[in-house]
C-alpha cells in the first residue's frame, strides 16, 4: 500500500519536469522525419507521464477554482463546452452528406446503372466505385457517433436510466454527477484511450506496438520503422480507409475525457452556488418546441 501511495506522489511530483522537457525539446516528438520521434509518440501518447501530466494540470487548475477564485473554473466550464459544442456542430454536417450520398447511390444505382460515382470538377474529379461510397456511410456515420457525443451530452440529448436521479434535490444531483465523473466517466475513458491508441498505431506502421513495451524496445525498433497504413476494405472496390476509423476512436475518447473534466467542474460549481446557478452559461441549440427552447433561455439567462 505505501508503495502504491508512493509511486504515485512520485509521478505527480515528476509531472512538471516531464512537461518542461516536452515542451522546450519539441524536435524529440514533433520531428516525424525520424523514425525515434514517431516512437517516443507512440508510447507517451498513453504513458503514465502523460497521464500524470494531464491530471496535475486539472488538479492545479481545479485547486485554484475551489481555493481562489471559481470563476477560473466556469471560464474552463465555457471553454470546453464550447469546444463540444464546435466540434459538434461542425461533425454533423457529416450526417447531412451521409443523407446526400445514400440518395445519390439510390438514383444512380436504380435509375442510371452507373458503376460509379465522380465528384468534383473535370480533370480532378474524386472517382470511386459505387460499393465504395456505399461503404463510406459507415465511416459518415461514425463521425457523428465519434465527433458528436460530448456536443449532445451538452445539448441533454444521451438518453438516461433514471431511478433515483430526478427524485432528489439540486445538490444531491450535483454530487451524483460529480461522483459519477470521478469513478466511472474518467476512468472507463481513461482505460479505452489506451487500447484505442495502441490499436490505432497497429494499423499505421510496422513493427507491431503493444501497451507493454517500453520506450527503449520502441526506440530500438524504430530501425525497422515503416508506415503502413491499412487500406484493405470488405470488398474488392469498397472503402478502403478503415484506418480512419481507429482514429476517430482516439479521438472520441480524447473527446470524453475532456467533457469529463467540464462536466465534473460544472457540477461542483452548481452544487457550491445553489439551484439557481443550474444551466449557467450554458450553450443550447433551439429545437423549435417553444416549450424546451424557453427552458433553455431560462437556464442560459443567469449568463
Amino acid at each position: 500500500m505505501m508503495d502504491t501511495i508512493f509511486w504515485v506522489l512520485q509521478n505527480f511530483a515528476l509531472a512538471p519536469y516531464h512537461l518542461f522537457v516536452a515542451v522546450t525539446n519539441p524536435g524529440l516528438w514533433l520531428d516525424w522525419t525520424n523514425a525515434e520521434s514517431v516512437m517516443r509518440v507512440i508510447y507517451y501518447g498513453a504513458s503514465v507521464e502523460l497521464f500524470f501530466v494531464v491530471m496535475t494540470v486539472v488538479i492545479l487548475i481545479t485547486a485554484l477554482g475551489m481555493a481562489w477564485k471559481r470563476d477560473i473554473l466556469w471560464w474552463g466550464v465555457r471553454i470546453l463546452e464550447g469546444f463540444a459544442n464546435a466540434v459538434g456542430r461542425t461533425a454533423a454536417w457529416a450526417g447531412l452528406f451521409m443523407v446526400f450520398v445514400q440518395v445519390m447511390i439510390v438514383f444512380l444505382q436504380r435509375i442510371f446503372r452507373v458503376a460509379e460515382i465522380q465528384l468534383g470538377p473535370f480533370g480532378t474529379a474524386f472517382t470511386q466505385d459505387l460499393s465504395w461510397w456505399a461503404e463510406s456511410l459507415k465511416f459518415h456515420n461514425a463521425i457523428v457517433v465519434c465527433l458528436c457525443v460530448t456536443y449532445t451530452f451538452v445539448q441533454g440529448g444521451h438518453v438516461r436510466v433514471d431511478l433515483v436521479y430526478s427524485a432528489v434535490k439540486h445538490r444531491t444531483k450535483r454530487a451524483i454527477d460529480m461522483f459519477g465523473c470521478i469513478f466511472f466517466m474518467l476512468p472507463a475513458i481513461v482505460i479505452t484511450y489506451m487500447y484505442a491508441w495502441f490499436f490505432m498505431w497497429r494499423h499505421l506502421m510496422t513493427p507491431t506496438v503493444t501497451s507493454t513495451s517500453d520506450l527503449d524496445r520502441l526506440l530500438a525498433q524504430a530501425r525497422i520503422f515503416k508506415w503502413n497504413v491499412e487500406t484493405t476494405g470488405f470488398s474488392p472496390n469498397g472503402f478502403d480507409a478503415y484506418f480512419l476509423f481507429k482514429v476517430l476512436i482516439v479521438l472520441f475518447c480524447v473527446l470524453v475525457f475532456i467533457h469529463a473534466v467540464a462536466f465534473f467542474w460544472r457540477s461542483y460549481l452548481e452544487w457550491l452556488e445553489g439551484e439557481e446557478s443550474a444551466g449557467k452559461y450554458l450553450d443550447r441549440d433551439k429545437t423549435g418546441d417553444e416549450a424546451e427552447d424557453l427552458e433553455h433561455s431560462i437556464h442560459s439567462g443567469s449568463t
